[in-house]
């Protein structure tokens, strides 16, 4: 890897990490309208770094940014999935799915996991998305039109559309709604269908050397070790 590489690699790395942290850190609270807009801006400006030549690549965006709106909506707008539980099953300070637990656990052992595990654990997650994203695009954009097969292409094909998957995942991890719960399932099925269809194209365009790519490196789980 280049010095500037790893250079940009620990910059990014630094800018993620500072926007996950004061974007994302807050106590529970709602009515938060401006919080939710900047962060839905946020997440949103990820898709400019996806390419929307063809119009079957815009129904996963809009899937993703529907997402991230009902997602922020909730944390700091509305929180629908608490009155839901509030009104049907008459259980309190159920913010998000995960908080059913305290009824199992009690709310204070609850918290302290919550806030030294799974609250952790949804950010490194989402930092992950974030940088297969931002060096996924980085490698496409260098790459100039040829395919493109070193990198992070050398382990998965769609390393974008992971981090997608992994932004979305660990927004969940963090806040699961009843809406995000049911969204998810949808955004990794529009992007596995996204795929699948410029794979097509690929296929049509470089021919014999796409699919040698293709036999070597796995499309969404890579493989323990790099293939020569």
């Amino acid at each position: 890897m280049k010095l500037k590489d790893i250079l940009l690699f620990i910059l990014v790395l630094l800018g993620v990490s500072v926007a996950l942290y004061y974007l994302t850190l807050t106590g529970f609270g709602w009515g938060q309208w401006l919080l939710a807009a900047i962060n839905v801006v946020f997440f949103g400006l990820f898709l400019v770094l996806l390419q929307f030549r063809r119009k079957v690549a815009r129904l996963p965006g809009s899937v993703y940014l529907a997402f991230v709106i009902a997602f922020f909506a909730e944390m700091y707008g509305f929180a629908l999935t608490m009155y839901i539980f509030m009104g049907v099953f008459g259980y309190s300070n159920i913010y998000s799915l995960e908080f059913i637990l305290t009824k199992v656990m009690g709310q204070k052992l609850f918290e302290n996991i919550f806030m030294h595990f799974i609250f952790p654990a949804s950010k490194v997650i989402m930092g992950i998305g974030m940088l297969l994203v931002i060096f996924g695009w980085k490698q496409i954009h260098d790459g100039k039109g040829q395919l493109v097969t070193t990198g992070l292409y050398a382990y998965v094909r769609h390393p974008q559309y992971i981090g997608f998957l992994l932004i979305t995942l660990g927004m969940n991890v963090q806040f699961l709604t009843i809406i995000t719960l049911a969204l998810w399932p949808i955004v990794a099925i529009v992007y596995y269908k996204l795929a699948k269809t410029e794979e097509k194209d690929a296929e049509e365009q470089f021919g014999e050397e796409f699919l040698e790519y293709k036999r070597k490196v796995p499309g969404w789980i890579p493989r323990i070790r790099k293939n020569s």
